[in-house]
């Protein structure tokens, strides 16, 4: 899979002029690569044109035009597209009480490993988590999670050929038993494994 380039950014001024319809085109897209794991947790299966325009919106909201800058956004962003083997994705475990998401972040330690994936009825894939930095501590877990599922080339198969994608979670305080992948989501992805 190609990696974003500097020289395939738009400047900021040609940004300013696309960007009602690329933020138009990139909430489409992502409503095809979005999984609501129980109440609280979401996955977005990012790719190029997610992180395209996440680097595009870092860029804009900084003001960033510098060589230095704009390389640190391209260094930040881009392992978070897929590479042909793999699914990447960016997890959040949402609760709109602050208190609750105190409580409910302290008893999720440990979540972001917890994530799998299964094509057909090949083995489950847990998620390789948050290889940037760690993002738990003693008390809690994080509501952002980086997740990276590394598929085996019979899973890759299978997945092409059409079979079913499964995601659970199987921690002890947040269980999400198996669910299949609605069509379109399991489309999304496999493009993801070119």
């Amino acid at each position: 899979m190609p990696h974003i380039t500097r020289d395939s950014l738009l400047t900021l001024e040609g940004y300013a002029k696309v960007r009602p319809a690329m933020r138009a085109e990139v909430m489409a897209h992502k409503k095809n690569r979005m999984v609501e794991l129980g109440d609280h947790v979401t996955l977005i299966f990012e790719d190029e044109k997610t992180m395209r325009y996440q680097i595009q919106e870092m860029l804009r909201a900084e003001r960033t035009f510098e060589e230095a800058g704009i390389q640190d956004e391209l260094d930040a962003y881009n392992p978070l597209v897929p590479d042909g083997t793999n699914w990447k994705a960016t997890m959040m475990i949402q609760y709109s009480d602050p208190d609750e998401r105190k409580v409910a972040l302290a008893k999720l330690k440990g979540i972001e490993d917890r994530v799998w994936v299964q094509v057909a009825d090949q083995p489950r894939v847990h998620a390789i988590a948050d290889e940037d930095l760690a993002r738990e501590n003693e008390e809690k877990t994080s509501s952002v999670h980086f997740l990276r599922f590394e598929l085996d080339g019979t899973s890759i198969a299978a997945a092409k050929a059409g079979s079913p994608i499964r995601m659970g979670i199987d921690l002890a305080a947040y269980t999400v038993e198996s669910m299949t992948l609605a069509d379109n989501t399991r489309a999304a992805l496999v493009l993801d494994l070119s």
